[in-house]
């Protein structure tokens, strides 16, 4: 899961963070693969990864950004595919100042949908990438729609997409889908920085469905590798 109780990530256009909307979601996904006969292997659920551990410095001083990511993938060690859960902001030139209940916030009306990412320097990219386009295909055929807006990088590096109908991109340099041995890919569930997508994602039945979409279609994308 996305993000950290010290670095919780983008802040909704409400002033929610990032961290909270990931944990929501991955809350109610976890028993939703579980019905579908998946076993889960929660990763920062408790948001704690890159707090250090007694070892202290034992691990040569790797500790930081860099160190977190891939204690990420080290604790997904052994699973069939690993789903990084996300969502989304905009760049701070897209933002539009505003009070709420008190508070100097930003928003950005925009954009909005869900996106995939999946990476090239991944060792199982035809896995990831298939595994992407059915949670994408299920998610559309709940009336999901993918993201328009990550065409290129903020320095203009494109970001092809790899299955434009499911809403798959590339995204080769995201360090936990780029250095997982296992299948991966990057989630971004929805628009924060939107007003009115922040509240459906806020939404626990809308969570649901989201997850009964992303479930059927990565039990399917499993089940067919057997």
């Amino acid at each position: 899961m996305g993000h950290t109780l010290s670095a919780s990530g983008a802040t909704s256009a409400r002033g929610t963070s990032e961290f909270d909307f990931n944990l929501n979601l991955a809350q109610v996904l976890r028993p939703a693969l579980e019905s579908r006969g998946i076993a889960v292997q929660p990763v920062n659920f408790d948001g704690l990864i890159d707090v250090p551990n007694d070892s202290g410095g034992a691990s040569g001083g790797n500790s930081g950004a860099g160190n977190s990511l891939q204690a990420r993938v080290d604790a997904a060690a052994g699973s069939a595919f690993l789903l990084s859960i996300h969502h989304d902001s905009v760049q701070p030139s897209k933002l539009i100042p505003w009070t709420w209940e008190g508070r100097h916030l930003d928003y950005s009306d925009e954009y909005r949908g869900f996106v995939f990412f999946v990476s090239h320097r991944n060792p199982q990219l035809a896995k990831s990438l298939a595994c992407a386009s059915a949670m994408g295909r299920a998610l559309r055929q709940r009336g999901f729609v993918p993201a328009t807006h990550h065409g290129t990088t903020p320095a203009g590096t494109p970001r092809p997409w790899a299955d434009e109908e499911n809403g798959v991109r590339f995204y080769d340099t995201l360090y936990v889908i780029s250095h997982s041995p296992m299948p991966a890919a990057l989630f971004e569930a929805g628009m924060l920085k939107n007003r009115e997508e922040e509240l459906l994602l806020l939404e626990r039945g809308r969570q649901g469905v989201m997850a009964e979409g992303l479930s059927e279609g990565l039990a399917g994308c499993l089940d067919a590798s057997k």
